[in-house]
């Protein structure tokens, strides 16, 4: 008797702490579709809310009329089993109440549908292109671009510092948008597809290749909406968040002309910067920054590479993979002996500017800066081991574009 008591009281402090801890986590627990911050998004919400209560009403009637069954006409009360092997009228009910369930199902869903897909009269057109692994706005009727890119720092990847309340949900560059404004997004890709995904705008729409995809949105109310990649594309999949600004017209219209003026003022000092000598210490420092967000992702931190994919950036690793690679590589100078050498700088700028065709190597020219690009290959050849002690300077790789 005195176990018994023991194993139940220890039974019920396990179900309190389980009980306890269920309560905590629910805080955080998503059960249902989130209401969003768009005029479609709450047509979405209340369209799967009727749907949601319509399968509740049907579970309830369904599952009611087992259990009633079961407990009334069970064989202890002397029930006995219906013998007969159809009936018209049941077969008819059965057919005809799913055929009215459905019908009327399908008919906000298609006025969901509809509204959807109707991308007339919209205010701000936004052009998307998913790119290995970052995001490209284009923004044609003001004339600004910029691409997106994860900016969470690698020593928060690599487990060298604690993680940020946003670990790989912070850009460097965000979608800002206008509040109360129809915005068609255009949404296509550069190389692999991907899918563009903000749970509060309910968007989801594939990036692929040479198709766009036409969405639209109303936002309706200012604020910070994340999202990310939605289609597995690649190793750095997860390095590609969604980070969009709701502003109010006013102040969007103030951030769009700021953008024109830096833009402008960008362009002057890119070309003075391009105009420059930079020093070696220069070109490193900026290097690390922009191999950090462009290059570890494949390359590594360490520039070990990934055996068989990525070949290392430090000479004297040996690497492996496909034919087509190795032989790429041994052409340009980049292998020798099977281990991974500094091949040429010509051939070294060339590889960035335009990368390796049928490999994952993008072309990094529509995409960096002169400076940034002579700064990372400054720092690739002088970092990982290697002491080349080449710097190549932005003018060089302008003239090689």
């Amino acid at each position: 008797m005195l176990i018994s008591k023991i194993k139940n009281a220890g039974a019920g402090l396990l179900a309190a702490v389980l009980l306890g801890a269920s309560g905590t986590a629910n805080a955080d627990w998503g059960m249902n579709l989130p209401k969003g911050a768009t005029v479609i998004s709450h047509d979405v919400y209340d369209l799967h809310m009727m749907v949601i209560w319509i399968c509740v009403v049907i579970g309830i009637g369904v599952f009611g009329a087992i259990f009633i069954s079961v407990l009334m006409h069970r064989k202890s009360k002397g029930a006995v089993a219906a013998q007969f092997h159809e009936s018209t009228t049941v077969e008819i009910i059965w057919t005809i109440v799913p055929f009215v369930i459905l019908v009327g199902m399908a008919i906000p869903a298609s006025k969901v549908l509809i509204a959807e897909s109707d991308t007339a009269n919209s205010d701000l057109t936004v052009k998307v292109t998913g790119y290995q692994w970052k995001w490209h706005y284009d923004y044609p009727s003001e004339g600004i671009s910029f691409f997106s890119t994860l900016s969470t720092p690698t020593d928060e990847i690599y487990n060298d510092a604690p993680k940020d309340k946003h670990y790989l949900r912070e850009v460097d560059h965000p979608l800002v948008l206008p509040i109360h404004k129809k915005i068609r997004f255009l949404i296509t890709a550069n190389d692999v597809i991907h899918a563009w995904w903000v749970p509060a705008f309910a968007i989801q729409a594939d990036a692929i290749p040479g198709y766009e995809h036409v969405v639209w949105t109303e936002i309706e109310k200012p604020g910070i909406y994340r999202g990310q990649c939605a289609m597995i594309c690649g190793r750095g999949h997860a390095f590609m968040p969604i980070v969009v600004v709701a502003k109010t017209d006013a102040d969007f219209k103030k951030w769009v002309a700021e953008q024109k003026a830096g833009t402008a003022t960008a362009a002057v000092a890119e070309t003075a910067a391009v105009a420059k000598t930079w020093t070696k210490d220069e070109l490193v420092a900026k290097g690390k920054q922009v191999y950090d967000a462009n290059c570890a992702a494949c390359h590594q931190p360490t520039g070990s590479g990934v055996p068989g994919t990525f070949p290392p950036i430090a000479a004297g690793k040996p690497f492996s993979a496909s034919a087509a690679m190795m032989q790429h590589l041994t052409e340009r100078g980049f292998l020798k002996d099977g281990k991974i050498v500094m091949g040429p700088v010509k051939h070294h700028i060339e590889t960035v500017l335009k990368g390796i065709p049928g490999t994952a190597m993008p072309a990094w020219g529509p995409q960096l800066s002169d400076v940034d690009i002579a700064s990372v290959i400054t720092y690739e050849r002088n970092a990982f081991g290697n002491h080349t002690g080449d710097v190549v300077q932005p003018s060089e790789v302008k003239a090689a574009r």
